[in-house]
């Protein structure tokens, strides 16, 4: 290791951020973490420098009212901890200016640094609108890093499993899958989700790749009437994600729909996998696979990281 890669220090305020630092080689140059990054399981004990403002335990529409009231009156979701970055003194920051619900936003990083750190420490952005936008983000990092071999070679091993997963896909009819990302009110998942849906073998009626996630009337998704649905609700694990589901095909009107009859509904961890535009989309894009097609091989990931719900 050269003696500029042993001295330099990173905090990365994104749980992706932080999977693409670990898998560019640099997990031990790690000295501070977003309150929500707990992948791998090796940066676990570094220092928090952010902290939720919305308490994230509510259900789906207590999390949502918590967030328009924010949004409504100009408040911030959440918070960088400016005297620990200064404690810190990190040479780079990892964070993201996509999503302000998602994590701290762009501009409070750069206030922070400003006020505590001055111009020598450096933000890297991230921006993962779609896939190719998750490489661009990958490259981008991979440069600031003067791992630009790595980042290479880390782009092109997700590139060949994908391109593995889609040969492998049976695509002569491929069955409709509604990505639901929020369940209360309801909203279809976007940006990278609709490419590993049809990396997988399937059709999403609803997103559309490189945008972002669109509010869903229930109107809309009885109307399509989905083959398949798959709730990866935004920071939720699989027990929660399984929770929001049962909740809904409860409901008399869900009840009529094919994918529910057909048990075809399915609830998955997309907190550590959907969520997260890194490495482990392409682990999101074998879950998907494996639920579009039991039959192709021996699962992976079922009960891990995804169940029927039905």
């Amino acid at each position: 290791m050269s003696a500029r890669r042993s001295s330099i220090k990173i905090v990365s305020l994104l749980p992706a951020a932080t999977e693409i630092v670990a898998a560019l080689g640099f997990e031990e140059n790690l000295v501070g973490r977003s309150h929500e990054c707990d992948y791998p399981a090796g940066i676990s004990h570094l220092p928090v420098c952010t902290r939720a403002m919305v308490q994230p335990e509510g259900s789906s529409a207590e999390i949502d009212a918590q967030i328009r009231h924010a949004l409504k009156n100009a408040l911030a979701i959440y918070e960088v901890l400016e005297d620990e970055l200064a404690r810190l003194q990190p040479d780079i920051i990892v964070t993201q200016d996509q999503c302000d619900v998602c994590a701290v936003a762009l501009h409070d990083v750069e206030a922070a640094v400003c006020n505590m750190l001055g111009t020598q420490t450096k933000i890297v952005s991230l921006n993962p609108e779609g896939l190719e936008k998750v490489f661009d983000d990958i490259g981008r990092v991979a440069a600031a890093l003067d791992a630009e071999e790595a980042g290479a070679a880390l782009i092109q091993s997700m590139q060949d499993g994908f391109a593995d997963i889609q040969r492998r896909a049976q695509t002569a009819e491929p069955p409709s899958v509604a990505c639901i990302e929020w369940a209360d009110p309801l909203m279809a998942a976007g940006n990278w989700v609709p490419s590993l849906v049809d990396i997988a073998g399937g059709r999403d009626p609803f997103g559309t790749a490189g945008e972002h996630a669109p509010w869903l009337a229930p109107g809309q998704l009885f109307a399509e009437d989905p083959d398949v649905i798959v709730f990866m609700p935004c920071g939720f694990g699989l027990e929660r994600s399984e929770a929001e589901a049962r909740a809904l095909v409860g409901k008399p009107e869900w009840q009529a729909l094919n994918a529910v009859k057909n048990g075809r509904v399915y609830a998955t961890d997309a907190n550590s996998y959907f969520n997260r535009p890194g490495p482990r989309l392409l682990d999101s894009a074998v879950i998907l696979s494996e639920i579009l097609y039991p039959g192709a091989g021996l699962p992976t990931y079922k009960d891990i990281a995804w169940k029927a719900v039905l």
